[in-house]
């Protein structure tokens, strides 16, 4: 690795594991309206972009139109889905504790989505003043203005900073911006299938706990964590 300065998480599918959640309630929620799509193609198509792109490619895959309101549907029932099932990715606050570098947070989801989420499972404190959503940048993922924009703030350069992801177009904005791309496929929405690829989104390493980055990246932890982790 480089002299990594700066470890920048996404959130939906890293922070929480939260993708399995929004997956299933989308796929329910297009079967409704007639569109038939399965956990292996959210996967591929829809991880790590914003909701307007999601539905946007629907109409445009499926020539569908949503009826009006469905996105405020959905996005209530996932928030109430949230409430009760919605967890921390297993080993990550050991990780925020033992970093011995900065860490910040980037990504697709709105403003709104990351603090409800935050707050149902407590990490509001330890992300406060971290968050980069894509509300700030003019282009989404896989364009890199989202992990640069994150960078910016934290006052890193891109080729000092460590981004972990677990989609595609979050792999291919990492490495648009020149940073080392880390795919974590530990989420609960790659059980039973095999994590996407695409010979244009090859992420320097992949791991799938928390408690591989001890072994990975101990240059990155204090050394007493260090150790506790690697013991996990």
């Amino acid at each position: 690795m480089t002299d990594i300065r700066l470890v920048i998480f996404d959130f939906d599918g890293v922070v929480v594991d939260s993708e399995v959640i929004s997956a299933r309630m989308l796929v329910a929620e297009l079967a409704n309206h007639g569109v038939q799509v399965d956990l292996p193609y959210i996967a591929r198509h829809f991880l790590g972009r914003s909701y307007p792109v999601v539905l946007d490619q629907i109409r445009r895959e499926f020539g569908i139109a949503l009826p009006e309101g469905f996105e405020a549907d959905y996005r209530a029932r996932l928030v109430a889905a949230f409430r009760t099932e919605l967890r921390v990715m297993p080993g990550l606050q050991a990780v925020l504790g033992a970093l011995r570098v900065p860490y910040a947070l980037a990504t697709s989801s709105s403003p709104a989505r990351v603090a409800q989420s935050m707050e149902i499972v407590g990490l509001t404190p330890l992300f406060a003043g971290r968050i980069t959503t894509a509300a700030e940048v003019t282009h989404s993922k896989p364009a890199p203005d989202l992990p640069l924009r994150a960078a910016q703030k934290a006052g890193v350069a891109p080729e000092h900073c460590l981004l972990i992801e677990d989609s595609l177009a979050g792999i291919r904005a990492g490495l648009a911006a020149g940073m080392e791309v880390w795919h974590f496929t530990g989420g609960s929405h790659f059980a039973g299938i095999e994590p996407p690829s695409a010979p244009d989104a090859r992420p320097h390493r992949r791991f799938a706990e928390f408690a591989e980055l001890a072994h990975l990246a101990p240059q990155l932890l204090n050394t007493d964590e260090a150790r506790s982790l690697a013991d996990e």
